[in-house]
């Protein structure tokens, strides 16, 4: 069940990703700024808020290499993301191995974050990625004592 769970959010934040990647390659021959005030007037946000206000000016700045990378680098972690989901849904044991591995690998960058800059959001991230890794390693430790034995 919690293996389950794990692989759905993967893979809806593998697909979060790729409709990212899809949009930032959308904008790379389009202004952005209208395509951002045209959004934010779609979803009534006010223009003169702080929030959209902060979106807008920043990406004012972006050129189409930045749109290219952050494109291609969605896609790249979406594969991963989607890989590791795929994989724990079919209860691989590659994919628990996998994953471990690929989440693993973000928990010190996630804590420097955290340490940089305390929001309650990127703790929950901290907490939830190493909940699933330590998940992970018990699972892929309860299977090798079972083989073993």
């Amino acid at each position: 069940m919690l293996l389950r769970l794990i692989a759905l959010l993967k893979l809806f934040k593998g697909l979060l990703l790729v409709g990212a990647g899809v949009g930032a390659l959308r904008l790379l021959h389009a202004d952005v700024l209208e395509a951002v005030l045209l959004l934010s007037d779609r979803l009534n946000l006010d223009p003169q808020n702080r929030y959209v206000d902060a979106v807008v000016e920043r990406l004012a700045m972006v050129d189409a290499h930045t749109l290219r990378s952050l494109g291609v680098g969605s896609f790249v972690y979406a594969a991963l993301l989607l890989t590791e989901g795929v994989g724990l849904w079919l209860r691989q044991p590659w994919a628990e191995y996998f994953t471990v591995l690929v989440t693993g690998s973000f928990v010190p960058l996630e804590a420097y974050e955290l340490t940089r800059r305390f929001t309650a959001v990127r703790l929950v991230v901290l907490l939830v990625n190493v909940a699933i890794v330590v998940y992970l390693i018990a699972r892929i430790r309860r299977r090798r004592g079972t083989l073993q034995a």
